[in-house]
């Protein structure tokens, strides 16, 4: 169905002029502030008439169509997905179609940051719109060239068309002619049957960069002059700066200097190598400043908060107290998760130099505002006399939300004054950075004697989570009597946003434990849950904040695709999971190799709205769910007096090539706008697996990693 976007109302299109050379340059905005600006493409400045905008399609007389890309690509394949929505209503031909990265500018651009999940789905309606404007506008330019009316021309593959008299004229000819042209009030867009593009599999832009090694990354980053750096934090969270003898490694060949801030040593040379040889080589005093936590006692604080008798209430429906009271049968279980690092293959690193009244920033950050603002607090220079350009990330799962590395970076180009490179090793990254925060759940469901679910309560003990629940997600709606609530611990450990916070885990534990009661209830996993929905829907309880259709609908196909109980030498499990406005079901497979369970196959049903490029959302998908088998069975990192007992993938364990399972991925086309995907896949994987495991060999696995419990114990 096609829907017509109003330009005037929203303010998402402003058509700015031809620019330099030739051509339309097209801005689009974000936002309805207005302030005088000039807009800069290329290196090629134009006018911006009076208008705040934020990203650019433009078109050059020679037909290639450019988009300049706002948001940070972590492997979430905006820089695809950005210019295809633009280039189908364009109609573009998509061989001339090239996306630029933008720089930071929050005087042009909204939510300039990649987290969430939201960067497509914010920008779905102003990227369309600027492609069917602009379309419009070369269309009237070819109308006014041919003097036939606009409705007497079609467009393709960047050329309109006058099929009565057989005439096409290519974009780039019209360019700086519709770029006379008053943009329209109103345009109409595509009906989704027409679309040529959007929901195929096109090839990441930036795959022939990669593969052959040109410079895309942070680490890549090159500036004449320039130093490079590596710091040694505390060992072990805790503890702090009592001194350091540095006079041995300033004399060490390459070393420039070594400072010190924030409880930081730092070393500063001309290469690599010298500069880690210095750092390994530093002899340093650190004395207690606070608590140095050990995993060994985080089951006591855990065992603690989960029985204090007050707690956050986060939801509580009907009379929780009578249904346990009154109950056939009460389910009760508890499932834990370790710290884990984010791990991404580019270790932490950032390019700074602080000049006398500026700064120059270049690398990989999730969050650019952030990052800038944290220069401007350390340099006090004002935000908008620091440039900040992005590179790609080689990973990111949340760790670079944080702006820690950035400040390192600045602090150290601050104190040397020197364009400083700042690199972390994967040591560093292990030990001495942000964690997926350790979490334990206790669960507790109540079955009447017909074996429908009358009471749940669940209670969630995190480390520095704030809010260790979902309280809002499914079964919450679908069963009468509910409490919710959950405990906080101030660890010294630092933890952040780690792929599909909270629900990374939470899910496995929900969607585990109703396994657990759906057997209690001698009910089928699959229609126990869907039953739970029916009952959400014809009498909800409280406030339901998910879609229940949507729902429905990913464990139906889910169930079809994987012919669920159909299957004989197989076993397997079942969960679903709402998070980032998507849902995602899957069945993992397990067989029994010599007695122990092998994970065979898992199926993907996802319901993400439409999806844009599938060939990258098919990756999202199998790369989320291949992360969360890894960590769900291996990853774990354990501290001993505040310190990390993993710093390298020697000890470290990561899932490893062999151990993937063949991926299977359906996505539900309902042709609504498009959802999240980059984080959705992984939240339901570790409970398809635990729960295919169990119908295997009859083991619960209530905690990870796996591979530290039974069937697995033993297994390297």
């Amino acid at each position: 169905m096609s829907s017509t976007i109003n330009n005037n109302s929203r303010r998402n299109f402003l058509k700015v002029g031809a620019f330099a050379g030739g051509g339309l340059l097209l801005g689009f905005n974000w936002s309805t502030a207005e302030a005088a600006g000039t807009a800069v493409l290329n290196g090629t400045s134009v006018a911006a008439g009076g208008v705040e905008f934020n990203s650019y399609l433009s078109i050059a007389a020679d037909g290639v169509i450019t988009i300049l890309s706002p948001n940070p690509e972590i492997g979430q394949n905006i820089k695809t997905s950005f210019p295809m929505i633009v280039a189908e209503e364009l109609d573009a031909d998509w061989s001339k179609i090239k996306v630029v990265q933008a720089a930071l500018d929050n005087k042009k651009f909204e939510r300039q940051l990649t987290g969430g999940s939201g960067a497509v789905p914010h920008s779905w309606k102003r990227l369309r719109n600027a492609g069917a404007t602009a379309r419009h506008l070369l269309v009237e330019a070819a109308a006014n060239r041919l003097k036939v009316p606009a409705s007497s021309l079609t467009t393709d593959k960047g050329m309109v068309i006058h099929a009565a008299s057989g005439k096409k004229i290519s974009y780039g000819d019209l360019a700086v002619d519709a770029s006379k042209l008053p943009a329209p009030a109103e345009v109409k867009l595509k009906d989704r049957k027409d679309f040529k593009l959007i929901g195929k599999a096109v090839r990441n832009v930036d795959n022939k960069e990669i593969l052959t090694g040109k410079p895309l990354y942070g680490l890549d980053v090159y500036r004449e002059g320039m130093l490079i750096a590596m710091i040694q934090r505390p060992k072990a969270f805790g503890l702090k700066l009592k001194s350091v003898d540095t006079a041995a490694v300033k004399a060490m060949p390459g070393i420039v200097d070594v400072v010190t801030f924030n409880n930081n040593v730092a070393v500063v040379g001309k290469s690599t190598w010298q500069v880690k040889k210095a750092k390994d080589a530093l002899k340093i005093e650190y004395e207690k400043d606070g608590n140095l936590e050990s995993t060994s006692d985080h089951d006591r604080i855990f065992q603690e908060l989960l029985n204090k008798p007050d707690a956050t209430v986060r939801r509580k429906d009907g009379d929780v107290e009578a249904a346990f009271k009154n109950a056939a049968k009460v389910i009760k279980s508890e499932y834990q998760c370790p710290f884990l690092p984010h791990s991404p293959l580019e270790p932490m690193n950032f390019f700074a130099h602080v000049k006398e009244d500026s700064v120059e920033l270049i690398g990989p950050t999730q969050t650019p505002d952030q990052a800038r603002n944290a220069a401007s607090k350390i340099t006090g220079i004002p935000a908008e006399k620091i440039t900040l350009e992005l590179t790609r990330m080689g990973g990111a799962f949340g760790r670079r939300l944080m702006a820690d590395f950035v400040s390192e970076a600045v602090e150290v180009s601050k104190l040397v004054k020197a364009p400083v490179k700042l690199m972390w090793t994967r040591e560093d990254d292990l030990t001495g950075g942000y964690y997926r925060p350790a979490v334990r759940y206790r669960f507790e469901a109540a079955l009447d004697t017909k074996g429908n679910l009358i009471g749940y309560k669940l209670r969630g003990v995190g480390m520095n989570t704030g809010n260790s629940t979902r309280e809002n997600n499914f079964p919450s709606g679908a069963v009468d009597n509910l409490l919710i609530d959950s405990v906080e611990h101030k660890s010294p450990i630092s933890t952040a946003p780690w792929r599909a916070p909270i629900t990374n885990f939470l899910a496995f534990a929900e969607q585990s434990f109703l396994d657990e009661v759906a057997q209690a209830a001698g009910k089928d996993p699959v229609q126990f849950r869907l039953e739970l929905l029916d009952k959400a829907k014809k009498a909800p309880v409280g406030d339901i904040k998910y879609d229940i259709d949507r729902m429905k609908g990913v464990i139906n196909l889910a169930a079809e695709k994987a012919g669920w109980g159909k299957k004989k030498g197989v076993y397997q499990g079942f969960s679903v999971y709402f998070s980032h406005a998507s849902y995602v079901a899957q069945v993992g497979e397990v067989a029994l190799v010599k007695g122990k369970p092998v994970l065979k196959k898992v199926y993907a049903a996802g319901d993400c709205g439409q999806v844009v490029n599938l060939s990258g959302a098919r990756q999202q998908v199998m790369g989320g769910i291949v992360d969360g088998i890894g960590h769900a069975m291996f990853g774990n990192l354990t501290f001993k007096e505040g310190a990390p007992q993993q710093n390298n993938f020697h000890n470290y364990r990561l899932i490893r090539l062999t151990e993937v399972p063949e991926v299977e991925v359906h996505f539900v086309d309902n042709g609504i706008d498009p959802t999240g995907l980059g984080e959705p896949a992984l939240p339901p994987t570790g409970a398809a697996v635990a729960n295919a495991i169990f119908k295997a060999t009859k083991k619960r696995l209530r905690n990870q990693p796996f591979i530290e419990q039974e069937p697995f114990k033993g297994v390297s």
